[in-house]
């Protein structure tokens, strides 16, 4: 295992005062870099910071891009099926469709089942942008080390400990 200081970035450089932290021991259940949450947490919010310039030219958020995906392959879903899909509880979700309704890349219309419902559609602006918004995935797995087979077996280990979860 590595020194766990190596992923850390400490308030002060000067770790001569405290033996335990020049060495620490290699099964030390407090060791961030040793920890699968934390190497996952930290997976995520690189990912999420890799997407932002692409998304920056369609004024997208990585939750909005979700969103988005998730209509370019089921158009007209209600919310809690985005809530679902996306894995966004609904108070995320709520002011997501808002956001994206008021930049005229979705409307919300009442279901004819149950108009208390509504259903998140596309509008056509926000159908225009899928072929190239989709392509962003192929320019981030540029940056990206790993070959599809790697990053496919990595999708399905997520998969699973994601289901594990919520068991």
């Amino acid at each position: 295992m590595q020194n766990c200081l190596s992923h850390l970035e400490l308030g002060s450089t000067d770790q001569s005062q405290n033996p335990e932290l020049q060495n620490p021991a290699p099964s030390d259940a407090l060791c961030l870099s040793d920890n699968v949450c934390f190497a996952l947490y930290s997976a995520s919010n690189a990912l999420v910071r890799a997407y932002r310039p692409l998304l920056e030219a369609y004024e997208l958020t990585f939750p909005q891009y979700l969103v988005m995906q998730t209509l370019w392959r089921q158009n007209g879903c209600s919310q809690t099926q985005l809530s679902a899909a996306t894995k966004l509880d609904m108070g995320t979700l709520t002011p997501i469709v808002k956001r994206l309704e008021v930049k005229g890349l979705i409307t919300r219309l009442a279901c004819v089942e149950d108009e208390r419902k509504k259903l998140i559609t596309l509008t056509t602006r926000g159908e225009a942008i899928k072929h190239e918004a989709l392509a962003l995935k192929q320019a981030l797995l540029n940056k990206v080390q790993m070959d599809a087979e790697a990053l496919d077996l990595l999708r399905r280990q997520c998969l699973a400990l994601i289901e594990d979860l919520q068991s």
